[in-house]
């Protein structure tokens, strides 16, 4: 009895052991991107685990001022040590559901740039600047041999529910607390536009070429916002992308059935 009662715990102690060498082994030479542990790098790659990190700056909705202050500030953090030049923007309330809490401006930096009035929720701020390093200017390199300059068309805080319906049992929208970016197009460096509502059906300007470009940043978002809206998903959508961090999962990445409906009775 006393034989198989230490059998097991040398069983145990060699499973702590093998347990341990993994985890340091994985520690030591898996992508940073990918352990959860690791502090969020915007100058890596998009993992496993970075969409996890960036909530960690999301605000929960009880939160009290102090929180806010503390985690809008680490969050701040992170952007500076990207080499992101931002600053604290002063939180709104506009009654109802229009309540804007950890709000910050980019100002400029390593990022294309924005609009210097537009504010944003923190964890907004990082997906984008996530978004435009490791999808947007290396799909606009890969396309047009040439860098995003700038963005056209864009919109962060609209207090309204989505779509702008006035039915009080519509869902508020995302842009109704700063967490929510619509992007109309983009400016390359060497002059040539980019428009979604222009260039999403592969006739407009930019031609075919245009059309892949604009869904390869659309897959990336996906991976990087949680909800990502195109003109493929209705026609609210048909002149910009909707890139958001709501709390649900929403990457639209076909045609909704209502436009393949419409686009079948048009045909027919």
């Amino acid at each position: 009895m006393k034989r198989d009662f230490a059998d097991f715990w040398n069983l145990l102690w060699e499973l702590a052991l093998g347990v341990c060498a993994a985890f340091a082994l994985l520690n030591l030479f898996a992508p940073q991107q990918d352990l959860p542990w690791k502090p969020l790098d915007l100058s890596h790659p998009i993992g496993t685990a970075t969409a996890a990190k960036v909530d960690d700056f999301v605000l929960p909705a009880a939160a009290a001022p102090e929180e806010i202050t503390a985690v809008t500030e680490a969050c701040m953090q992170v952007l500076r040590e990207a080499g992101v030049q931002v600053e604290r923007a002063p939180d709104r309330d506009d009654g109802g559901f229009c309540v804007v809490r950890g709000a910050v401006r980019i100002t400029g930096g390593a990022v294309t740039p924005l609009p210097s009035s537009l504010v944003m929720q923190c964890p907004l701020a990082v997906r984008y600047v996530i978004w435009d390093r490791q999808v947007l200017q290396p799909a606009a390199e890969a396309a047009f041999g040439s860098r995003v300059a700038s963005l056209n068309d864009v919109g962060t805080y609209s207090c309204r529910r989505i779509y702008g319906q006035t039915d009080v049992a519509a869902r508020p929208s995302e842009h109704a607390r700063a967490n929510a970016l619509d992007i109309g197009g983009m400016t390359l460096a060497d002059g040539r536009r980019v428009s979604v509502l222009a260039d999403w059906p592969g006739d407009g300007p930019r031609g075919a070429e245009g059309a892949s470009f604009l869904r390869r940043i659309r897959d990336g978002a996906c991976r990087v916002f949680s909800t990502v809206l195109t003109p493929d998903y209705n026609d609210a959508h048909a002149n910009h992308l909707h890139l958001d961090g709501a709390p649900r999962s929403l990457c639209a990445l076909g045609p909704s059935r209502g436009r393949l409906a419409a686009a079948a009775a048009k045909a027919g």
